[in-house]
């Protein structure tokens, strides 16, 4: 049994990491096919390399200039602007560009009952101003199903614990199901 629980994961991840390459070399393959060139990963490693060389594109001046053509475009169309900024909003969230980063930090909060905790992310922080007084609140986004489904809470920035966690680890909590949770989780010092 030891054998099996030390090779699933092993084999589990050699599994995928054949699948990702051979379905990201199906992009480029049929077209070195087609010129008579049959090099199995050379469709893998064309795939990559466009990826790399679209992102220096887009990151000149000329590119985020044609980017945000194209961004207008798509905010025009009925369903496929819901699909892009929705599909943008999750890539920004992951984004290791900091200025781009849609999860500001982890946090925990107090959610269903008293002594139940959930795990969440700040997006953001606001000031809700009533006849009587402003309240500092925080938009807190609770997945609750992987990272794109969610609900989001406006609680009051005293009340949310932020632990010492990243927001990587935190998503990596969260895409695990907490099995990759810490056994102890401390407060950031303030």
């Amino acid at each position: 049994m030891s054998g099996c629980v030390i090779l699933l994961p092993i084999a589990i991840t050699f599994y995928i990491t054949w699948w990702f390459v051979k379905f990201v070399d199906g992009f480029f393959s049929p077209l070195y096919g087609r010129l008579g060139v049959h090099i199995f990963g050379l469709g893998f490693v064309t795939s990559i390399v466009f990826i790399f060389m679209v992102g220096i594109f887009f990151s000149s001046w000329l590119g985020a200039s044609i980017l945000s053509i194209g961004e207008w475009f798509i905010k025009k169309m009925p369903l496929v602007r819901h699909i892009y900024s929705a599909s943008k909003q999750i890539s920004a969230a992951i984004s290791p560009d900091q200025n781009s980063r849609a999860f500001k930090e982890v946090a925990i909060i107090r959610h269903p009952r008293v002594g139940e905790y959930a795990f969440g992310f700040i997006t953001s922080s606001l000031t809700l101003r009533t006849s009587m007084d402003e309240e500092e609140l925080c938009s807190v986004y609770v997945p609750t199903n992987h990272l794109y489904l969610g609900d989001i809470f406006l609680i009051n920035s005293r009340d949310i614990i932020r632990p010492n966690l990243s927001v990587r680890e935190g998503i990596e909590i969260v895409v695990s199901g907490g099995m990759t949770m810490p056994q102890l989780i401390l407060p950031k010092e303030i």
